[in-house]
């Protein structure tokens, strides 16, 4: 299975089901706020800008493994990841202070603009983060509201929700220990791994493909833990992959700047591997550009340059193929009601270590 033309199937499907909500949220609230109105046409913009929506087409196929059929109600079901991964990026990028996403404004800097037009330049900061956070808030309602008036038996819609409270309540904790390590400015390979753990592979495989599952209305816990044995690997190779890509990647694919996470300091498994394996000259060359604001293409390629020759580089790729080889494993202890589903699943282990954006 070629497991990109899946997504972008599942996206061509996905995507106007989501101008749909969207219109439909703009028109309902053209009646009371303006303001609000603004919010809804902002996260609109944001979400179908980009993305691949992988956690969305989990939860359809962990749907279709757990023995769903109704591949329309659980399509619309699915926009509800979407907008709490867009929730999550909207906070996310204003915690990073990224000015760009899949090649647009993020919103908070969106907003910044806004205003400009209206204060100082103190304030338009204060006044893009702030209407940012607010925007956030909006887009998880909006998650909350899908699943809520979906078409499923009281009891699902009631134990979907709980999913996905569950899976807010486990990022927060790995978003909270990326920011601390940050400050820190250290921190050790297993710190590193719990935080892909929270950051990535609970909310973006772990938690889709359990709300499939619940939505199919499964209640075998079995499946669940078969699903997790597969989703925790898997995301935190997700995980280092994206960190390679984030430093070595191209800025046209990436859709953002290359070499954020080293100007804003980011502890990855990249940089804790080379601080350990690296000699005095190494870690001094990556001490010196980590954290530096004003970084200039040819300071990034030497820190670039330290990474390698550390090792770092190929001891992160070696680890992300043993934990895809742990996440493929676990694929066959789980009894698959769809073969479609248990073909995508192993197809984006494989795409998970050779993607490049």
């Amino acid at each position: 299975m070629d497991v990109i033309e899946k997504l972008k199937e599942y996206k061509s499907r996905l995507d106007p089901l989501l101008k749909i909500y969207f219109k439909k949220k703009i028109k309902q609230l053209k009646k009371s706020d303006i303001l609000a109105v603004e919010a809804v046409e902002t996260i609109a913009d944001f979400t179908l800008a980009g993305g691949k929506r992988i956690r969305p087409a989990l939860v359809y196929y962990g749907y279709l493994a757990a023995g769903g059929k109704d591949e329309k109600k659980i399509l619309e079901a699915s926009m509800s990841i979407e907008l709490i991964h867009i929730f999550l990026l909207i906070h996310d990028d204003i915690i990073d202070r990224d000015a760009r996403r899949h090649g647009v404004a993020t919103v908070h800097e969106r907003y910044k603009k806004i205003g400009r037009m209206i204060s100082s330049k103190e304030d338009s900061l204060h006044f893009g983060n702030s209407m940012a956070m607010l925007a956030g808030d909006m887009a998880s309602a909006m998650a909350y509201e899908i699943i809520f008036n979906s078409p499923f038996a009281p009891e699902t819609i009631i134990s979907a929700l709980d999913k996905l409270q569950k899976i807010v309540y486990t990022i927060v904790p790995g978003e909270m220990l990326d920011v601390v390590m940050e400050m820190r400015k250290k921190s050790s390979e297993e710190e590193v791994l719990r935080m892909y753990e929270g950051k990535t592979s609970s909310y973006s495989f772990e938690g889709p493909l359990h709300l499939g599952a619940i939505l199919s209305g499964e209640k075998d816990e079995k499946i669940l833990e078969n699903f997790s044995a597969y989703a925790m690997p898997i995301g935190k190779a997700f995980q280092i992959r994206d960190d390679i890509i984030g430093l070595f990647g191209s800025e046209k694919k990436v859709g953002k700047p290359i070499g954020s996470d080293v100007i804003e300091g980011k502890q990855t498994i990249l940089l804790v591997k080379a601080l350990e394996m690296g000699n005095r000259e190494q870690k001094g060359m990556i001490k010196k550009y980590l954290g530096k604001k004003d970084l200039v293409p040819a300071e990034l390629e030497k820190f670039r340059q330290a990474i390698r020759a550390t090792g770092a580089l190929e001891y992160s790729q070696n680890l992300s193929q043993k934990l895809v080889a742990e996440a493929k494993a676990a694929l066959e202890r789980i009894k698959f009601d769809n073969d479609e589903a248990r073909e995508f699943l192993v197809a984006l282990a494989d795409y998970i270590i050779v993607r490049e954006v």
